[in-house]
């Protein structure tokens, strides 16, 4: 079965650095709140999303630290967390990899960051070039992989050195957690064709994506390797076109452009992603060119570092889209809305029905079997459906 034949692996996402409805803006923002990210989790995981994506950089929650506490709060929610290597060493990486697995019964996903900001890696000590920080990422996980899957490794390399290390307690899952990555650069595909079980790439259209797809099957054939890819993408769905056009504008109304100049400005000089650098060119800072494939609209990175563009539309429209990306090999989506509590349920009850997934889990019956219609909410309860109505 290929991958356009099965329902997306859904994911959302948990903003540890704050959430809002209005980007550019303080109206409306909610601050970086612990009890409003088990909120958002807790609904993720009631309404059928498989997991979160939890972020990592210096303005973010540790991501190892909150998923343990989230993990606490729900039943079958998986969570991506960051390694980032250097920040650690690979031994006492897969001690916090193999903890948060025991403790949560096997519900960790592992996401490998090795860039992003030169400017951030400097602060956690790591000044390597570019290209050699995936020669570093390389080694470091050498190690990890064997720690966490047999207990025991030792590396004699270039950039990690470690004699006898040993892992008391292996993870629940076998041999480990599943690891995503993803990297737009020659050296980012190459890394990632040896270690990644999933491949993501940040929303661009979709003859970019194919294009990179392409290029990392390829460079994992030579491996001897098959990756899955998955897509980050955020989502404004509304019940037509029109209102899901009209909303995206209005997220971006009160957002000037001196905060989006300031933002472009800030993105080139702090980061030598290539991936953000690909973000950036989709609209260049512009406002008048942001639907930059069918229903893909760049409005989000303006002002967003990373993962910059939406799918806009009705849940037909935006199903169908999907459907594209499906059909080069995408089975995973990682998805997110603002603000992120109210989108999670707009997305469940609007989209889901459109690409195959259920509804809520473990949802309670509201009536003994006549279809009844909601009344509002007032002490005589709902009303029952009538015929024609």
């Amino acid at each position: 079965m290929s991958t356009a034949d099965k329902p997306l692996d859904f994911l959302w996402f948990i903003p540890t650095s704050g959430d809002g409805s209005y980007l550019g803006s303080d109206d409306l923002s909610r601050p970086a709140d612990p009890g409003y990210f088990r909120e958002i989790a807790q609904a993720a995981d009631r309404l059928g999303y498989s997991g979160v994506l939890i972020p990592t950089g210096v303005a973010c929650e540790e991501s190892f630290i909150l998923a343990a506490n989230l993990a606490a709060y729900t039943e079958k929610l998986k969570f991506l967390v960051a390694i980032r290597p250097g920040v650690a060493s690979p031994a006492y990486y897969a001690r916090l990899a193999s903890t948060l697995d025991r403790v949560s019964n096997g519900r960790l996903l592992l996401n490998i960051v090795v860039g992003g900001s030169a400017q951030e890696l400097a602060g956690d000590g790591i000044f390597l070039p570019h290209d050699e920080r995936y020669d570093h990422a390389d080694e470091f996980f050498q190690l990890f992989n064997s720690l966490i899957e047999t207990g025991k490794g030792s590396l004699d390399g270039k950039y990690i050195k470690a004699q006898d290390a040993r892992l008391g307690l292996p993870p629940v899952q076998e041999p480990r957690p599943p690891l995503y990555f993803g990297g737009s650069s020659d050296a980012g595909i190459e890394f990632s064709a040896g270690i990644t079980d999933k491949y993501l790439t940040w929303g661009e259209p979709p003859a970019q994506v194919g294009e990179k797809i392409a290029k990392v099957r390829a460079a994992a054939a030579k491996k001897g390797r098959e990756v899955t890819f998955g897509i980050r993408l955020h989502f404004i769905v509304r019940e037509t076109d029109e209102e899901a056009w009209a909303d995206a504008d209005r997220l971006i109304s009160k957002l000037s452009d001196e905060t989006i100049a300031s933002a472009q400005e800030a993105f080139s000089k702090a980061s030598d992603s290539v991936g953000q650098a690909r973000m950036r060119a989709l609209h260049n800072g512009r406002r008048d060119q942001l639907e930059v494939s069918p229903n893909l609209w760049a409005g989000i990175g303006l002002v967003r570092s990373g993962a910059g563009t939406a799918l806009v539309g009705s849940p037909k429209t935006v199903a169908a889209r999907l459907r594209e990306y499906q059909a080069l090999g995408i089975d995973t989506v990682i998805a997110s809305g603002y603000p992120h509590l109210e989108e999670a349920y707009r997305i469940s009850e609007l989209l889901f029905p459109e690409i195959g997934l259920g509804g809520p889990r473990n949802q309670i019956r509201s009536s003994f079997g006549t279809k009844q219609v909601f009344g509002g909410g007032g002490h005589g309860g709902n009303v029952k459906l009538v015929s024609g109505s």
